[in-house]
């Protein structure tokens, strides 16, 4: 018995090895170069924990005319955050290879970009052509209705005009909280009291009414109330999930067929041909941002400014309206002037009162 014992230990041994030795060749057997890559990987994981950062994309469009607009506001959300921006820069063919050149060849170099082009062939037949602020229509205001066909591997993503600087950090604006079913937030236009006396003085509207013509029995069946809130969506945090399950995009290019056929809103209304759509489709199912990440209306006036203290408190500020701080005459140009960085080619030029 003893010897029989004995010896199931020593086939037991045996086998033991024998998997072991199968599982070493197995190993042994994979590719070197797929081995190296996987050392790779795992050196590149310890040394850059960063990379394991969850991305923030940022979308903002660069148009031919105002391209310094996307520069300062990409070089104010680089210059303020530690977090892992991709960002998304949005233009049309003949503008690419500008916007390019200008960021490789600055010290916005060290950014992670995608440079992505926007075909304006998809608006075809949905632009109601409308002289009174031609601006108002080029192709690039309508990119945020098209957000999931531009921005296709994230969940979470921001928007932003290019009218903007951010002078806070950029995470805080990411970790905005959609409430479940919406699939954006935007800044609603009465949610800050310190704006008010701003609007008031320069006759800006902040209701439906500005933006709807309630003439049309289209816009009166809507049941929306002309004195409800309106919301701006110059600055924009969406749940890409929700927005492809509601079909946003293809419910805001019905409202825009309906506005070529009806005309339903036009330019000379608030805010222009690109708002409307937003405000039928998101009434009642948007949340809402932190109103110190949006604060906006200095565009709106080359003579009613805000207090300095507001806007240092501000985490971001929003020059819509005619008058743009790279223009001239327009308001607070040194706070957006901070963030500028000067066309290497030299084909955009800042218009000064010296100039």
């Amino acid at each position: 018995m003893a010897l029989l014992k004995k010896i199931n230990q020593i086939l037991l041994i045996l086998l033991v090895l024998t998997v072991c030795a199968i599982l070493y060749n197995k190993v042994h057997k994979v590719p070197s170069s797929l081995k190296n890559k996987t050392v790779l990987l795992l050196i590149v994981d310890l040394e850059s924990p960063e990379e394991m950062e969850e991305e923030i994309p940022v979308v903002i469009c660069a148009a031919a005319g105002r391209m310094g607009a996307a520069i300062a506001a990409i070089s104010s959300i680089y210059s303020n955050t530690e977090a892992n921006v991709l960002f998304y820069v949005v233009g049309l063919k003949n503008t690419i290879p500008h916007i390019r050149k200008w960021i490789e060849n600055s010290k916005l170099k060290e950014i992670k970009f995608k440079i992505v082009e926007f075909n304006p062939m998809v608006l075809k037949g949905k632009i109601r052509q409308d002289a009174s602020r031609p601006e108002l229509l080029q192709p690039l205001n309508f990119v945020r209705f098209y957000l999931p066909l531009l921005v296709q591997k994230h969940e979470k993503v921001i928007y932003l005009d290019d009218d903007v600087i951010v002078q806070g950090d950029i995470q805080e604006l990411y970790d905005t909280k959609l409430a479940p079913g919406h699939a954006a937030a935007f800044s609603d236009d009465c949610d800050l009291p310190s704006t008010h006396e701003m609007v008031r003085s320069v006759g800006m509207q902040n209701t439906y009414m500005g933006f709807l013509d309630y003439r049309k029995q289209a816009v009166r069946d809507l049941g929306i109330s002309p004195s409800t809130c309106s919301f701006n969506p110059g600055v924009i945090v969406a749940n890409m999930t929700e927005w492809k399950h509601q079909r946003i995009t293809k419910q805001l290019e019905k409202w825009m067929q309906r506005n070529v056929e009806e005309n339903l809103y036009s330019s000379t209304l608030g805010g222009g041909v690109a708002t409307s759509p937003m405000l039928i489709v998101f009434y009642g199912k948007h949340s809402t941002i932190n109103p110190m990440w949006h604060i906006r209306h200095l565009g709106w006036s080359p003579d009613t400014r805000y207090s300095e203290h507001f806007l240092q408190e501000a985490k971001l500020l929003h020059w819509n309206g005619r008058y743009k701080p790279w223009d001239y005459p327009s308001v607070h140009t040194d706070l957006w002037e901070n963030w500028f960085i000067p066309d290497p080619s030299g084909k955009f030029k800042l218009t000064r009162p010296e100039s």
